[in-house]
């Protein structure tokens, strides 16, 4: 019996496991889809890969990214208990294009305080990593944890 696409199961993979012949797909796609060449055959010259193995791949792998966008995730933050760092961190997500949809925050004890946020990515002007980094670098961050992402 044969599967259609919406019966298909879906993996996270890390990227150094991937062939790549997969990890040049997605670099022509990316370049496809920022304007960085005419057309598929630039992108594939350019990534040293064969036409029909971008064909073969092109729709079956995305970047993380594109699998959450128009999506909500949920994060989990280990955060020191210091005044503003809620605000400081809502003002960040916010100023990504996020729009926050639920928050909860623990009593802080010894200093620290869990704060969990669902937040929907789908007017988010960034990828979830780099997002993911800013809010890692933030000084009162200790912890950030994707917990779930969902439709």
């Amino acid at each position: 019996m044969k599967q259609n696409k919406a019966d298909k199961k879906f993996y996270l993979v890390r990227e150094d496991v991937l062939p790549e012949a997969m990890k040049k797909t997605l670099e022509a796609k990316e370049m496809l889809e920022r304007g960085r060449v005419e057309s598929v055959w630039d992108a594939v010259q350019r990534v040293d890969l064969s036409r029909s193995a971008f064909y073969k791949y092109r729709d079956t792998i995305f970047p993380f990214h594109t699998i959450v966008k128009e999506r909500l995730i949920t994060l989990f933050f280990y955060l020191e208990d210091r005044s503003g760092t809620l605000s400081h961190l809502l003002t960040l997500v916010a100023s990504s294009g996020c729009n926050l949809v639920t928050i909860h925050q623990t009593i802080p004890l010894q200093g620290r305080a869990n704060v969990t946020l669902s937040i929907n990515t789908a007017g988010m002007e960034m990828d979830i990593e780099e997002l993911l980094t800013k809010l890692r670098r933030l000084d009162f961050v200790e912890k950030v944890e994707v917990l779930g992402s969902g439709a």
